[in-house]
């Protein structure tokens, strides 16, 4: 098991009102899955995402990474597990502007404590570029390139530091339909090749439709 959700309750201030985005939620995901949070919006996806990839904390209930209870440690062990063990693909992308294709996947290892050799770094980011197909955009930045390519992008970035988790909150929001379908085609053949965990969190029915198993939600209960 990778990750383990035990009752876990989620409540945020809006003015003097609470408001509950998650009712009491078990779950567990293993290595190797390749699964979806489905569900309408505001039914508590993104917060379970969130809290799944240690961007945030529970109110009440336990949540466990790799058999560690994330409450246990601090801001910076939360960053480096971050950095190291999940990878993130947002809807808009969250690209650096001022980074080349190459930069930006790049990024989070020059950015984290774990140093691969020079050679071996930029082998393994070519292949990554190249297996999302973005070998003839490598030195374009972020407005030179497609929705698609950006998203290509965001996914060779949530590789590099060759995650257990990659979390996915609808990364085929801003795509046209064929692309969305390419895009979930790459992520499907590195789930299968390198046997990486792919957590989704959409109401787009082409994912729900190509996942081995969905988990719904709806006003923060899993139904």
């Amino acid at each position: 098991m990778l990750v383990e959700l035990n009752n876990v309750k989620k409540e945020y201030s809006l003015g003097k009102a609470k408001v509950q985005a998650l009712r009491g939620i078990t779950l567990n995901i293993n290595r190797g899955d390749f699964i979806t949070i489905a569900g309408p919006s505001g039914s508590g996806k993104t917060t379970l995402l969130n809290l799944v990839g240690c961007l945030d904390t529970p109110t009440e209930g336990t949540v466990f990474f790799d058999g560690v209870d994330i409450s246990t440690l601090d801001l910076t062990q939360r960053a480096y597990l971050r950095n190291e063990k999940i990878g993130f693909i947002f809807q808009s992308f969250n690209l650096i502007p001022v980074l080349n294709v190459y930069e930006n996947v790049e990024l989070p290892v020059r950015v984290g404590r774990r140093k691969a050799s020079g050679r071996e770094l930029k082998d393994w980011i070519m292949h990554l570029i190249e297996a999302v197909g973005l070998a003839d955009r490598i030195k374009h930045k972020p407005e030179e390139l497609s929705g698609g390519q950006r998203q290509r992008v965001a996914v060779a970035r949530a590789l590099v530091n060759k995650p257990h988790l990659v979390l996915a909150d609808e990364p085929t929001g801003n795509l046209d339909s064929e692309t969305a379908v390419k895009i979930l085609d790459i992520m499907r053949k590195l789930n299968q090749e390198a046997k990486t965990t792919f957590l989704f969190s959409t109401h787009d029915q082409e994912i729900i439709q190509r996942c081995d198993s969905v988990v719904r939600i709806k006003d923060g209960h899993l139904v």
